[in-house]
């Protein structure tokens, strides 16, 4: 099921895609966020086509990110042995932006980076969650680009900042509640051109070990996100690019860089 968050006529709602009698595809309107107020649905359908898409979740609490776990990342990231646990760090949640929002090279930064990921979509309280049972507290999955300024992250030897401005976690089109990790790949694109491609199953660290290992450190709440880890092929934008993260099953993501 996908799960879209939108806005139509100056509201905001929540809507499941579903294809209509036409062939095209409409938002089923739900009575609220679905995290919390489960499907129920109003009765209205508004063409895809006349609304506009938002992030699809925006975090009360955190983002939480994984680096480096991709052996393939780790390698043009100046090699080393890869981690053996989980590498986290914390995007704050004013970072968000949906599909089609810009994001926007600080003053501070000369070389801003594209890094496309998966991004797990936590749905209850988790802490210490075993990772056999990493599915129970997983709502559904999203695309999200986990935006780099380089330069300040080679010269801060911490990434806060470097990864923490505003517009540099990208998120969207849509939630997808029922999705099939090991079929899927990552792709994302500059201007159309391929620069990054991997399937999901070659993360280091997979899905369940890292809600594992990030619950027995946070605390996890409801509409938390956790960004999975980027492939090798990372790249910088020019003002006037447009960037698309790709996965398969789920959708693409694109935002223009200014």
């Amino acid at each position: 099921m996908k799960i879209a968050r939108f806005s139509h006529q100056g509201t905001i709602n929540f809507g499941i895609l579903d294809q209509n009698e036409a062939g095209g595809t409409d938002l089923v309107v739900l009575n609220g966020d679905p995290m919390y107020a489960g499907f129920d649905t109003t009765g209205e359908r508004v063409p895809l086509a006349d609304a506009t898409l938002l992030a699809p979740v925006i975090p009360r609490s955190k983002v939480v990110a994984v680096g480096k776990n991709y052996r393939d990342h780790v390698a043009e990231m100046g090699g080393g042995e890869a981690p053996k646990e989980p590498l986290l760090f914390l995007k704050p949640n004013t970072s968000v932006i949906g599909p089609g929002d810009r994001i926007v090279r600080p003053r501070q930064s000369n070389r801003v980076d594209y890094e496309g990921e998966l991004a797990i979509v936590i749905g209850s309280v988790a802490k210490n969650v075993a990772a056999a049972d990493a599915a129970s507290v997983i709502f559904g999955y999203t695309v999200a680009n986990d935006v780099t300024a380089r330069d300040l992250q080679k010269s801060d030897g911490q990434w806060a900042r470097a990864k923490g401005f505003d517009t540099f976690c990208p998120l969207g089109p849509v939630i997808e509640t029922e999705f099939d990790l090991a079929a899927s790949t990552v792709e994302t694109r500059l201007n159309g051109v391929l620069k990054q491609s991997a399937p999901l199953t070659d993360m280091i660290h997979g899905v369940a070990a890292i809600v594992e290992y990030a619950s027995a450190v946070f605390t996890l709440l409801p509409g938390d996100v956790i960004l999975t880890g980027t492939p090798a092929g990372i790249g910088s934008m020019e003002s006037g690019d447009t960037v698309e993260v790709e996965i398969s099953g789920i959708g693409v993501l694109a935002n223009p860089f200014v």
